[in-house]
């Protein structure tokens, strides 16, 4: 089998295993083997043959048709339903002499929430290990979407404004006769997306889940995201996040990121985003997300001066910024101060409740605020 082919199915069995399937290394070989009798290029054959491999048990199934769906098609793929909530029977202690208290078995329902609705809410800065893989398990599913604008393309509707070169061209199939009138509505096409992720020492906490929200925003946008890191120095990685796997695409944006966990000069590298890349187009009409916590070591002046700039040109500004949900928080720093004029949504980020919220402001159905 090509190797190319035999990577890919092998990080699509790895997703799989990630969101909780079967999928072991001898599941893997099964699925493997079975293509080699298979058309890879059918997306049936190979549906069927990772769906008779890599599923154990019914409870896989609807858990496979989301990662398959998600890894393949880019479509959105959900969490499966919430698993029903225990029941637990409660038995009285026996009195002396054998009697159990005069009373029948008591049902009680658990009254534990879900571990997803438990991690959902939680600081990932706070989560220990296996907590943060289900996160990032879950960050994966997330539709991150952008919303849509008019394009000044038509295509035909049913309703709308009149066509009438196609309503002459049925006129003249019919020998002259108007008996149909042809309408045409603007077409609609997702706007750009930049996403612009600090990755200084101070928001290391936070980095690794929001760069798998690019990544999963990546997924879902196509080449209509852009993502960037900033640090002490700006680095595009778009093609790095591209990567159909999420742990792959990871490993690739870690290797490529020079200035993990340094310092922060977001003004400079604002400064040379917009000069290379922002005026020619990438940030004209684009819903622009600057996912930092603003603590900005060079001139909080320069980047107030490049945020005013970005503003111009962006359809919308997104600041997440993950300190934002902490108790009595306030954008006092200089660089936060310097930038929240020009931000038009305001938002944290620092769980997964959070990032789905800045899914919904990227999708432009959400409600966020400049304010803190």
């Amino acid at each position: 089998m090509d190797r190319d082919v035999t990577e890919t199915m092998v990080g699509f069995a790895r997703t799989v295993r990630a969101a909780g399937g079967a999928a072991d290394p001898e599941r893997v070989q099964a699925m493997l083997a079975a293509l080699g009798h298979l058309d890879v290029l059918d997306a049936r054959d190979v549906y069927w043959a990772g769906r008779l491999t890599l599923c154990a048990d019914p409870d896989d199934l609807a858990r496979y048709d989301r990662c398959f769906a998600a890894y393949f098609s880019g479509a959105t793929a959900r969490p499966g339903r919430r698993t029903p909530p225990a029941v637990v029977r409660r038995v009285p202690m026996a009195e002396p002499g054998g009697r159990v208290g005069g009373q029948e078995p008591e049902e009680l329902e658990a009254a534990t929430a879900s571990d997803v609705e438990v991690l959902r809410d939680r600081d990932v800065a706070r989560l220990g290990a296996a907590e943060r893989a289900e996160v990032a398990r879950l960050i994966a599913l997330l539709d991150a979407g952008a919303e849509r604008r008019r394009s000044r393309r038509f295509a035909p509707t049913p309703t709308g404004r009149l066509d009438p070169a196609r309503t002459v061209r049925e006129t003249l199939r019919r020998g002259g006769e108007t008996s149909l009138l042809r309408h045409r509505s603007h077409r609609t096409r997702p706007r750009r997306v930049v996403l612009v992720v600090d990755v200084s020492g101070s928001m290391s906490p936070y980095a690794d889940a929001l760069l798998r929200f690019a990544h999963a925003a990546a997924r879902s946008g196509g080449r209509n995201v852009e993502v960037f890191s900033a640090g002490t120095r700006l680095t595009r990685l778009t093609r790095e996040l591209r990567h159909r796997d999420p742990d792959a695409a990871m490993a690739a944006a870690s290797a490529a990121i020079p200035d993990w966990s340094g310092g922060t000069r977001l003004g400079e590298e604002l400064k040379e985003f917009l000069d290379r890349f922002g005026q020619r187009g990438l940030a004209r009409g684009a819903v622009v997300v600057i996912a930092s916590d603003g603590w900005e070591r060079g001139d909080a002046g320069l980047l107030g001066a490049q945020m005013a700039r970005l503003h111009r040109l962006a359809h919308r500004v997104v600041w997440a910024n993950p300190h934002k949900a902490r108790p009595g928080y306030e954008p006092l720093t200089a660089g936060m101060a310097a930038a929240l004029p020009h931000v038009d949504d305001f938002t944290s980020g620092h769980s997964l409740a959070a990032l789905e919220e800045l899914a919904r402001l990227v999708a432009g159905t959400g409600k966020g605020r400049a304010h803190a």
